[in-house]
């Protein structure tokens, strides 16, 4: 007589009834999945961030503003501390990924370790300073960035929606870090 045990798994509940609804909602639609992924391979260690600070602080050099030399430089430390912030926090906190039967996953990951999301984190605060350093009014980058980073992890299927939500305040709040230090460095 065997004793195979047989598992049941009801259907998603909470934050995971959330993803299987997000992704059911939009995961299908034409472009939407490379667009995730597309996003998801940007924002991946803040390769993408460091890339784009890097380039600013470069053309803010050749053009002598010294200010926004600064300031992209900064960016580039800002998503680079955040993303260092979220890894740190995720060996605390220690919570799993997503695994129900009814999500797709649709992208691999460096780590089976899941809050708070290092792309929102990145994505956060490279938006806000990277907009300061392109001197963009503070809310517009963020505004365009952070939405699409957020909601691609979930349609994924690699992070709860309170993931992403706690990586954004961590890199909010590592952004305003990096702004009070740098108005500091003004002000002297």
């Amino acid at each position: 007589m065997s004793s195979e045990s047989t598992d049941v798994i009801g259907p998603a509940s909470g934050e995971a009834a959330a993803l299987v609804a997000i992704q059911g909602a939009i995961g299908g639609r034409p472009g939407v999945l490379p667009a995730a992924r597309g996003l998801s391979h940007f924002g991946e260690h803040s390769l993408g961030w460091f890339a784009l600070a890097g380039a600013g602080a470069l053309a803010a050099h050749r053009r002598g503003d010294l200010v926004a030399r600064r300031r992209y430089i900064e960016a580039g430390v800002g998503a680079f501390t955040a993303h260092a912030a979220s890894v740190v926090i995720k060996r605390v906190v220690r919570r799993k990924r997503p695994n129900h039967p009814d999500i797709n996953v649709g992208v691999g990951t460096p780590s089976k370790l899941s809050f708070p999301s290092s792309h929102a984190t990145s994505t956060t605060a490279a938006a806000i300073l990277l907009g300061r350093a392109a001197g963009l009014p503070p809310a517009v980058l963020p505004a365009l960035v952070v939405p699409p980073m957020l909601v691609s992890r979930l349609v994924l299927g690699v992070h709860y929606p309170s993931d992403v939500t706690a990586g954004a305040l961590v890199g909010a709040l590592t952004a305003g870090a990096v702004i009070a230090a740098d108005t500091r460095i003004e002000e002297q």
